[in-house]
Formats: structure tokens, C-alpha cells, sequence
């Protein structure tokens, strides 16, 4: 088990020691988004703006104009929501080369309560242009994620959790961008997921198979650009899909999968995420349970899927 949140503080440490151009920045909130492991490292590149995050925005576009790589972090909700004019404007419409790294992503956000459980994240960024959005499954996924940001030019949305989460990858595993990974194979329905819910869709297998059901896994980490090749091709092999997410189920990852769906190969699918509601305050565990974003939940969207193809 490990957070995401804490591998990327230990990887862009470790990148900042090889990349002298890098700067990052933050809103007061080093310590959660564990980007005071580079502040440590390299204080004369890093800068904290305090509770300003537009203009951290603002600044970062400007550093990223001057060539510098620019990694700028704070909560989701705040990341997406907050400082959105100026990601927009000074950022994507620029296509700055501009990193935004955001922590304590949906519901495992927990006790932090609906107003710091960001569940619309993704939607709001995938749909600006020049953006690309990744949401990492495990720590070794993030460090990859990192890794490729680094090489890659252009504004980014990374999403990482605040929970520790299972680990799913070896450290050998191959990341690039706009790729999906199939994980399992299967004939009768295919899981898509991406960040938490990824080691939930594997469970969620297992348990599908002692009931005669064959189900694929797919990675989806990355949202935009959207791997539209693998979406058509399980569409066409398994003739069922479902997807999962900590996410609301409109403009994220079901969303998206539903349009590439419609427009090439309308099969049954059915999505597994938020429900158009707020979060609460409340465990992580518990809420994943209570607004239905379980392994056990994916298992029930599986077999509904499958009677649906019937």
C-alpha cells in the first residue's frame, strides 16, 4: 500500500537532481502535496504562493514562457476549481509547459468533507483544449507519470489520491501517455478504470470468474488524449463494458468512454463512479461504500452489463 501523493514527492525530488530547469510551486500546502521534498532539496526552486492559487497559475505559465518546467500543486478541488480562468487562459491556451499536479482527489479525501472532495475534477479539465489529463493507478504508475511529464511539452492534469492504495505495477512496467494497459484479459465484459478504482476493477474480477464470468481489465490512465483504439477494440471483442471511477459519473472517465461508444461501436455499458451528488464527511472507506464505489459494486455493473448484451 502507498499514496500516490507520496510518490510524487519522492520522484520529482530525485528528477530535480538531473533537471536543473525545473521549478515548482505550491499553495501553502507543501507538506500534504509532498512537494516539500524538492523545497528541501532545491529551496531556490521552489516557491510557496500561499493561499493564492490563480496566481500560482499565473506564475508557473509565466516561468514555463521563460523555458523552465514548471510543476505546480495543491488540492484537486482547488487545482481545478479555483484557479480554472487562469489554467484556461495563461496556461492551456497558451500551451504553456505547465505541470498541474493535484492531491486529495475525490471522495478518499475524506474527513475533509463535499467542500475539498473535488468529484468533477477531470471533467472540468479534459475539456479544455491543449490539456492532457492522467490519473495514475498506484505509486509506480505516478513516478512514471512524472517521469513522462518531465519529457513531455505542454499543459498537464495529474490527479493523485490522498489514501494509501494497493500497488499494482511492477517496477518494470512501461508507461507512456495516451495508452491504455490491459491488465486481464476476458471475453464477456471489459472493466475500465483508472487511479484507485483500478485494483477495485481487478478484485472486482476475480470475483466475476468463480461466477463463470470472464471479465478484461483495462488501465485507462489517461483520460485525455483518450486510447479511442483500445475503447473500439474491447467494444468489439467483448461486447460489454463498464466503467469505474472516483469520479462523478458525468465528464469523467465513463464520459468519456461513452462518447467514444456512441460515435464508433454502441454496445451495453453501464459506469461505476459518483452519482451526481456531493460527498460528506466521513472515513474513506466508508464512503466508497456508501456512494457505491466498491469492488463489489463493479462485480453488480459487471453482471448487469452482461445481462444487458443477453
Amino acid at each position: 500500500m502507498a499514496a500516490t501523493r507520496d510518490a510524487y514527492g519522492k520522484i520529482l525530488a530525485e528528477i530535480g537532481k538531473e533537471k536543473q530547469n525545473i521549478i515548482v510551486l505550491d499553495a501553502d500546502l507543501s507538506v500534504s502535496t509532498k512537494t516539500a521534498a524538492f523545497a528541501k532539496a532545491f529551496p531556490e526552486r521552489f516557491f510557496d504562493m500561499g493561499v493564492a492559487e490563480q496566481d500560482m497559475i499565473g506564475t508557473a505559465a509565466g516561468l514555463a514562457a521563460c523555458g523552465k518546467i514548471v510543476f505546480a500543486s495543491t488540492f484537486a478541488v482547488f487545482g481545478s476549481g479555483r484557479a480554472w480562468d487562469q489554467i484556461r487562459m495563461a496556461a492551456a491556451y497558451t500551451r504553456q509547459n505547465v505541470k498541474i499536479v493535484v492531491t486529495h482527489a475525490g471522495l478518499t479525501t475524506g474527513e475533509d468533507g463535499a467542500s475539498h472532495q473535488a468529484n468533477e475534477d477531470i471533467a472540468i479539465m479534459r475539456a479544455l483544449p491543449n490539456m492532457t489529463v492522467i490519473v495514475p493507478a498506484d505509486s509506480v504508475e505516478t513516478e512514471k507519470t512524472i517521469k513522462a511529464a518531465v519529457e513531455y511539452y505542454g499543459p498537464m492534469y495529474i490527479r493523485l489520491s490522498r489514501a494509501k492504495t494497493p500497488v499494482i505495477n511492477e517496477n518494470d512496467y512501461s508507461f507512456q501517455i495516451g495508452k491504455g494497459v490491459k491488465l486481464r484479459s476476458g471475453t464477456d465484459v471489459s472493466i475500465i478504470a483508472c487511479g484507485i478504482m483500478v485494483s477495485s476493477a481487478l478484485s472486482a474480477a476475480e470475483s466475476l470468474k468463480a461466477d463463470g464470468i470472464s471479465a478484461r481489465v483495462i488501465n485507462l490512465h489517461t483520460i485525455k488524449p483518450l486510447d479511442k483504439e483500445l475503447i473500439i477494440r474491447c467494444a468489439q471483442e467483448t461486447k460489454a463494458i463498464v466503467t469505474a471511477e472516483e469520479h462523478s459519473i458525468i465528464g469523467g472517465l465513463g464520459g468519456a468512454v461513452a462518447e467514444v461508444l456512441a460515435e464508433n461501436c454502441p454496445i451495453p455499458m453501464l459506469r461505476v463512479g459518483v452519482n451526481d451528488c456531493f460527498g460528506e464527511s466521513g472515513k474513506s472507506e466508508e464512503l466508497l461504500v456508501k456512494y457505491g464505489l466498491t469492488s463489489n459494486d463493479i462485480v453488480k455493473a459487471a453482471k448487469a452489463c452482461v445481462r444487458m448484451k443477453q
